[in-house]
């Protein structure tokens, strides 16, 4: 895919994921025109303060629920990453009518704006917390999952094609708990709601290239799985704030003690390349043979952040973190 002939727009472009696709796309992909979509003229003058002033970028101020708006900003683009969402779960919980109406409204103004505007390829930002939700943000994401996989029939003979990427707990995200506890390093006391918990570990970089790859590779209705490590939460403590004392809190509402990227039932239809699985569409209009050089997963496998087969050390995690 010649990168260098398309137009590409990302939502929630100021956001953590956003600022590395850009960094990323300018530096090693060149694309004709690069559209940052986002609804906060600071963050985007920021960017901008921040070196974000490239000849190919644009600047659209406007709102994921707003259809028009999205129209309008499509115009002439070939590739869209949607990955404007409210994230927050505490915050998400408490609004539930504003994280419906931005995970799941959003999610259909996206698609509905792609296929007026003729988009060839759309991919969707979501998360490990879709699967198996306990929490209104995962809920939401479960279902833009859906949206997103179903827009394909709504395509038909169309050129728009949509899929996903879901991924874990990412490094250097706001709102992830490492800002937190280096914040509360400071203080000689971190806090921890549960020893037991593990989580999956990406990294921005990790993350944007995902996105990439998928959109290389995409044929329409797949949700690509990155094969990425898990950690323990007291193993990441370790990392960041090795001589603190670690004080437990409790399970906060929402919670899991373990995440799940590809659930059991999921398998069925997974497949695996070397450094994805593919859970494909179950829908007539989906050829299995799409995915070249693709293997079956084994009967009742299940990728989950506490049976993973790959860990990361306290010593490779405070890497991570400060190359991040």
């Amino acid at each position: 895919m010649n990168w260098k002939d398309k137009s590409v727009l990302v939502t929630g472009g100021t956001g953590s994921f956003g600022r590395k696709f850009v960094e990323i796309m300018l530096r090693e992909h060149q694309p004709r025109r690069l559209v940052i979509f986002s609804r906060d003229e600071l963050k985007q003058h920021d960017m901008r303060k921040d070196g974000f002033d490239h000849p190919n970028l644009r600047y659209f101020i406007g709102d994921v629920r707003d259809v028009d708006r999205l129209r309008r900003a499509m115009q002439g683009v070939d590739v869209v990453v949607h990955a404007a969402a409210l994230k927050q779960v505490p915050v998400c919980e408490y609004n539930p009518i504003e994280a419906v109406m931005t995970n799941v409204m959003g999610a259909r103004s996206v698609i509905d704006a792609a296929l007026d505007t003729g988009v060839s390829k759309v991919v969707g930002l979501s998360t490990d917390k879709a699967v198996n939700p306990v929490n209104l943000y995962g809920a939401t994401k479960l279902v833009a999952e859906k949206l997103f996989v179903d827009a394909n029939a709504y395509s038909g003979d169309g050129p728009t094609r949509f899929a996903c990427v879901r991924y874990g707990n990412v490094v250097g995200s706001r709102g992830s708990v490492i800002p937190l506890f280096l914040e509360q390093r400071r203080t000689g006391t971190v806090t921890i709601t549960d020893d037991r918990m593990t989580r999956f570990w990406i990294t921005l970089e990790q993350g944007v290239r995902l996105v990439v790859n998928t959109v290389e590779q995409m044929h329409g209705g797949e949700i690509f799985v990155p094969k990425i490590p898990s950690m323990k939460l007291t193993d990441l403590v370790k990392a960041i704030a090795p001589d603190c004392r670690t004080h437990v809190v409790g399970i906060r509402p929402g919670e899991k003690l373990h995440e799940v990227l590809v659930s059991e039932d999921e398998a069925r239809q997974t497949v695996e390349l070397d450094d994805v699985y593919v859970i494909q569409p179950m829908h007539p209009w989906w050829q299995p043979e799409k995915m070249a050089g693709a293997r079956r997963v084994p009967d009742g496998f299940r990728f989950t952040s506490d049976t993973n087969t790959r860990w990361l050390r306290a010593d490779e995690l405070s890497g991570l973190v400060q190359c991040d």
